[in-house]
């Protein structure tokens, strides 16, 4: 069995993170081809096509072409996650039962009247 030198090793690990970084460039172009929605689906497929044929000049090819639009498409794809999720945060949270609770024990406590719980659970419904 042959023994690997030091700087054989090293190598090897080198080229495998260039394939690694290839690879995940490759995936992310590929993602970006099909979530873009100004092309047509015959350009998708060309791009595909160049991409399958030509893997390393088509890879450098798409970023060069369009690699200012793919960083706007992410950008845009993390801010739509982010509202859907504070969408869905504000619409689990417990915050107008809390604040309508508060106004309840302030209105039993005597520190507000009806007129101002009334006002205040109407707020905190609304919001």
């Amino acid at each position: 069995m042959p023994v690997l030198s030091l700087s054989d090793f090293l190598w090897s690990l080198l080229i495998i993170f260039f394939m690694v970084a290839y690879f995940m460039m490759l995936f992310h172009v590929i993602v970006d081809v099909f979530r873009r929605k100004d092309e047509s689906g015959f350009t998708k497929a060309l791009w595909l096509l160049f991409l399958l044929i030509f893997p390393l000049v088509g890879l450098l090819a798409y970023l060069i072409v369009n690699g200012q639009g793919m960083g706007a498409r992410d950008v845009g794809a993390a801010q739509e996650s982010q509202a859907q999720f504070d969408d869905y945060v504000r619409s689990v949270s417990p915050g107008s039962a809390s604040e309508i609770e508060a106004a309840k024990r302030l209105l039993d406590s005597g520190a507000i009247d009806q007129a101002e719980f009334d006002r205040l659970k109407a707020k905190a419904l609304a919001g």
